[in-house]
C-alpha cells in the first residue's frame, strides 16, 4: 500500500484539504512541485496559504470536481521553485515530475485521492473517485510514505503531540538541520503547520485516534503518554496500548515518558524521560521553578548534570514535552548548550495556551484541551500564572469556559471531566460539539455541568455560543484569566468578547461579584 503512493508527478487530490492534518501534507507536496488540488467547504487562512502555493481548491465536495482531471491542462504541476525538495528526489522518482508533468494529450491522468477518517464513505466526491478508479489513500498512508523518504521522527501520544513535535521541529530548524516538519498545529517559526526543509530529518505528529499510527515506521519514535481518548474507535485502554506497541516495534529508537505508568509498563522505551528523579530515567528535570512566563529547571542525562533550561512555556506538562525534545536533540548529536539556547526562544504552537489578548486587565487564552488530563494540565498552568501575578492582580481568578468535544468522549469520560476543574474559580459549560457524531449516548452539556457542579461550587451552563458570549460580557473583572477550552468552535467567540472589554471599563477584582 505505502509503496504505491506515487511521487513521480501524478496529481494528488485531497478531499477536505483545509483540515489541519490534510493541509500540512498538501503544502509539502505543493512545495515539492507536485500537482495538488483539493476540495473544502470554506475559505480560511490555511486554504489561502495552499492557494498561494499553487493548489487549486474546489469550494464544494462534489463528484464533478474529479472531471477536472479529464482534461490535459488540469494536470500540470505548479511552476518549478528553486527550493523544491531534494530529499524526495533522491529517494523516489520525483525528479521525473520536473521533466514531464502530463500524460499525452487526450488521455486521462486520474489523481491519487487523499482522504481522512472524517470523510464519510457516502461523500459524493469520494464515491466518484472510487467509480473512476482513482488510487485512494488515507492521510496516514501518505504521511507514512513521506516519512519513509527521510530519517523520520514521529511524535505520538494521547496528549502533548503538537507541542512536542513543534519543539523538536523548532530545535532542529534553529540548529541548522533544516528538517521537514508536519504538525497538527500552527507555529510562527515556519508560519503554519508545515515546513519543507532540505535536511535529512522529517518531524511529524503521529495520530492514534483512528488506529492509523500502526502504519508509521520512524528512525525515532516519541511516545508522550497513553490514555483512552477516542472511545468512538477504541473500547478499552488495552486496544490503545496495542496500537502504540505496534508503532514502537516499527521504530528504530523509542523515546518515552515513564511518568506515564502505561508507557513505563507496556512500551519499555529505549530512551526514557521523567520529571521524577526517583524513576531513574535517562533524562530528568529537577530544581524546577515556575514563573508567570514559563519554567526554569535543571536537566540531567543518565545521572550527569547537563545544565539549566529556561522554557517560555507554562506548566509541568510542557517541561515534560521539552525533555522529550532534549532527548531527541541529543540523539541527533546536538550539544546541550545549543539545545538550551534554542528552546529558550520557543513561543509555542497556536491554541496551546495561546494568549489571544489582554484587555482591561483580562487575559484571554485559547487552548485545545478537550480531555480531562489536558484540562487539568492547562488549568494548573493558568493557576501558576495567576499565583505569580498576585501582586499586580490580587485574588486573580481563573475562569474556565468549556465546550465538550464529541458525544462518545463526553459520555465515556464524564466522571473524569466532572473532577477536572478543581483549579478553576469559575466554570462555564456550553453544548457539546458533535464533530459529526450522532448523539447515541443521550448526553448533553447540561448533564456535564451538573456532573462538574457536584465537585465545584461555581459551574454554570450556557447552551449556545451566544449565551456564553453574553455571560462573559456580564461577568468578567480586571485580573481574570479566561481560558477557552475546546477542540471545536468555542474560540470563535473570543474576538467579540475581547472587543467588548476593549471598549468597556470593568469592576476591579476586589469589588467584583461572582459570575451570575
Amino acid at each position: 500500500m505505502l509503496n504505491s503512493v506515487d511521487f513521480s508527478g501524478r496529481p494528488f487530490h485531497f478531499i477536505g484539504v483545509g483540515g489541519i492534518g490534510m493541509s500540512a501534507l498538501a503544502y509539502i507536496l505543493a512545495r515539492c512541485n507536485l500537482p495538488v488540488t483539493g476540495s473544502d467547504v470554506r475559505l480560511s487562512h490555511i486554504t489561502k496559504r495552499l492557494q498561494d502555493e499553487g493548489v487549486h481548491i474546489f469550494w464544494q465536495q462534489q463528484e464533478s470536481n474529479l472531471s477536472f482531471f479529464q482534461t490535459p491542462q488540469a494536470i500540470a504541476a505548479p511552476a518549478s521553485r528553486p527550493s523544491s525538495a531534494p530529499p524526495l528526489e533522491r529517494n523516489s522518482a520525483v525528479s521525473a515530475a520536473h521533466e514531464s508533468r502530463r500524460r499525452p494529450a487526450g488521455t486521462s491522468f486520474l489523481p491519487q485521492v487523499i482522504c481522512s477518517t472524517a470523510i464519510d464513505k457516502n461523500n459524493s466526491e469520494y464515491r466518484a473517485a472510487i467509480e473512476l478508479g482513482c488510487p485512494i489513500f488515507h492521510r496516514s498512508d501518505l504521511l507514512a510514505a513521506l516519512i519513509a523518504q527521510y530519517k523520520g521522527i514521529a511524535v505520538a501520544g494521547t496528549h502533548g503531540k503538537t507541542t512536542t513535535s513543534s519543539l523538536i521541529g523548532y530545535l532542529l530548524l534553529k540548529a541548522n538541520l533544516d528538517p521537514t516538519i508536519i504538525v497538527g498545529g500552527e507555529v510562527a517559526a515556519w508560519e503554519g503547520n508545515a515546513h519543507l526543509g532540505q535536511g535529512d530529518y522529517l518531524v511529524a505528529e503521529a495520530d492514534e485516534s483512528d488506529g492509523s499510527l500502526v502504519k508509521l515506521s520512524a528512525h525515532i519514535g516519541v511516545i508522550t503518554n497513553i490514555e483512552l481518548d477516542h472511545p468512538d474507535h477504541y473500547s478499552t485502554l488495552e486496544q490503545v496500548v496495542s496500537i502504540f506497541d505496534t508503532f514502537a516495534q516499527s521504530c528504530q529508537t523509542v523515546v518515552g515518558c515513564i511518568d506515564c505508568q502505561t508507557v513505563r509498563q507496556s512500551i519499555q522505551p529505549d530512551v526514557t524521560y521523567s520529571l521524577d528523579p526517583e524513576t531513574g530515567a535517562d533524562y530528568v528535570a529537577d530544581e524546577i521553578t515556575h514563573y508567570a512566563g514559563g519554567t526554569v529547571a535543571t536537566v540531567w542525562e543518565k545521572g550527569r548534570r547537563l545544565g539549566q533550561i529556561t522554557l517560555p512555556l507554562l506548566g509541568r506538562h510542557n517541561l515534560s514535552n521539552a525533555l522529550a525534545a532534549i532527548a531527541v536533540g541529543r540523539l541527533v548529536g546536538l550539544d546541550f548548550a545549543t539545545i538550551a539556547e534554542i528552546l529558550s526562544s520557543f513561543q509555542g504552537a497556536r491554541r496551546r495556551f495561546e494568549q489571544r489578548g489582554f484587555h482591561n486587565g483580562i487575559l484571554f487564552v485559547d487552548d485545545y484541551a478537550h480531555h480531562p488530563s489536558e484540562i487539568r494540565a492547562t488549568l494548573a498552568a493558568a493557576r501558576i500564572k495567576a499565583s505569580e501575578e498576585q501582586d499586580e492582580f490580587p485574588g486573580r481568578r481563573v475562569i474556565a469556559v468549556f465546550q465538550p468535544h464529541r458525544y462518545s468522549r463526553t459520555a465515556t469520560l464524564l466522571a473524569e471531566f466532572a473532577e477536572a476543574f478543581s483549579q478553576a474559580d469559575q466554570v462555564i459549560v456550553t453544548d457539546i460539539y458533535s464533530a459529526g457524531e450522532k448523539n447515541a449516548y443521550d448526553i448533553s452539556g447540561y448533564q456535564v455541568t451538573e456532573a462538574i457542579a457536584k465537585h465545584h461550587t461555581h459551574a454554570i451552563y450556557r447552551a449556545s455560543l451566544a449565551e456564553v458570549t453574553q455571560a462573559l460580557k456580564q461577568g468578567l473583572q480586571t485580573g481574570d484569566i479566561v481560558l477557552f477550552l475546546t477542540a471545536g468552535n468555542l474560540n470563535q467567540v473570543i474576538p467579540d468578547v475581547m472587543s467588548y472589554y476593549q471598549q468597556h471599563n470593568v469592576t476591579p477584582l476586589a469589588e467584583a461579584a461572582q459570575l451570575a
